[in-house]
C-alpha cells in the first residue's frame, strides 16, 4: 500500500490543521480515514438526480443521514447550509461548496461561478471549503485566478481546502475523456501544484487510450493507475469519489483499491443517497468496514 501522509507532514498552519484533525479523527471511524457524504448535485444535475429515492430532495433526510451513517463530513451548498446546518452544527463536519454550476449548458468552456467566500464557511461552522476546479477547460485563467483567492483566505481564516479537480471541456473529450488515466493523473497533480490540502478525483479508468498522451497509451492496471494518481497528489490528501450510482461489488472494490492506493477516504454520495434508507445504511456499513482496514 502506498502510505498516506500524516497531518504533521503536510506544512499546515494551526487552525487548517485543527479543523482536519477535528474531521479525520473526531468523526467518522477516528482513525485518520475518511467518509464524505456530498450534497450539491441539486446545483450540478438538478432535481433529476433525487427521483429514485425521493426523500432523497429533503436536504434533512440527508443531514440525519450523515449522522446516522457516522460520516466525516457533508458537503453543501451555500443557501442549503444557511437554512439547514444550524439543526446538526457540531453533530457532523460541514464542508462548505464555494463554487457551482448547472449542467445546461455543455462543459466545452466548463466554469463554475462563485457563490459564497471562506468568510461564510467560518460564519457557518464549517470545517472544510469546498472548490471545483476544470482542469483542461479554455476557461482555466480565469479559474486559476479564483482559486488562488480562495486559497489565500482560506490559509488566511486557518480552514482547509478540498479541490474537485476534474477534467473538463472540449480538448478532455478529445484527449480519452474525463475519467482517462492520463487526464485524472494530471488534475491530481494540477490541484496539488495550486494548493489543495485535499483533492478529489474521479476513478482513474486506464483502459481508456484514445487520443491520449503518449506516454498513456500503455497496458496499466487499475490499481497501477490509482497508485499512480496518489503519488501525483502528493502532499494533498485524496478523497476518490463515487461518481454515479453502481452495484455494491464494483463500489467495494473500487474503494478498496483507493485506500489500497494510499487515499484518505472515499465522497460517496449518488451511491449512498439514491438507495432507500435501510439500504444506504447497510452499504455505508460495508465502506467502514473497509475503511477500518487502513488506519493512518
Amino acid at each position: 500500500m502506498t502510505g498516506r501522509p500524516a497531518l504533521g507532514t503536510l506544512g499546515l498552519g494551526a487552525g487548517t490543521k485543527a479543523r482536519l484533525h477535528r474531521i479525520l479523527f473526531e468523526h467518522g471511524l477516528r482513525n485518520g480515514t475518511a467518509l464524505f457524504l456530498p450534497y450539491d448535485q441539486g446545483l450540478e444535475h438538478g432535481p433529476r438526480d433525487f427521483l429514485d429515492n425521493p426523500p432523497s430532495g429533503d436536504p434533512r433526510y440527508l443531514l440525519r443521514l450523515a449522522l446516522e451513517g457516522g460520516f466525516n463530513g457533508i458537503v453543501l451548498q451555500v443557501g442549503l447550509a444557511e437554512k439547514f446546518f444550524w439543526e446538526f452544527a457540531g453533530e457532523v463536519p460541514l464542508v462548505l461548496k464555494l463554487n457551482g454550476k448547472t449542467d445546461i449548458p455543455p462543459d466545452d468552456e466548463a466554469l463554475s461561478s462563485m457563490h459564497a467566500s471562506v468568510e461564510d464557511a467560518v460564519r457557518l461552522g464549517a470545517d472544510a471549503v469546498g472548490y471545483t476546479l476544470y482542469v483542461g477547460s479554455p476557461a482555466y485563467d480565469a479559474d486559476f485566478a479564483r482559486l488562488r483567492q480562495v486559497r489565500e483566505d482560506a490559509q488566511r481564516l486557518g480552514m482547509p481546502l478540498i479541490v474537485w479537480s476534474y477534467p473538463r471541456g472540449a480538448a478532455v473529450a478529445a484527449k480519452g475523456g474525463n475519467d482517462s488515466f492520463y487526464v485524472v493523473d494530471y488534475a491530481a497533480r494540477v490541484a496539488s501544484e495550486l494548493g489543495a490540502d485535499m483533492v478529489k478525483v474521479n476513478f482513474p479508468k486506464p483502459a481508456k487510450r484514445e487520443r491520449v498522451h503518449a506516454s498513456y497509451d500503455r497496458e496499466v492496471s487499475d490499481q497501477e493507475a490509482i497508485d499512480a494518481v496518489v503519488r501525483s497528489a502528493g502532499r494533498s490528501l485524496l478523497l476518490v469519489s463515487g461518481g454515479s450510482k453502481a452495484g455494491d461489488d464494483a463500489m467495494l472494490e473500487k474503494a478498496r483499491m483507493s485506500m489500497e492506493g494510499g487515499a484518505t477516504g472515499l465522497i460517496f454520495g449518488r451511491n449512498v443517497w439514491q438507495r432507500e434508507h435501510d439500504e444506504s445504511l447497510r452499504f455505508v456499513a460495508r465502506l467502514r468496514e473497509l475503511l477500518e482496514k487502513y488506519p493512518s
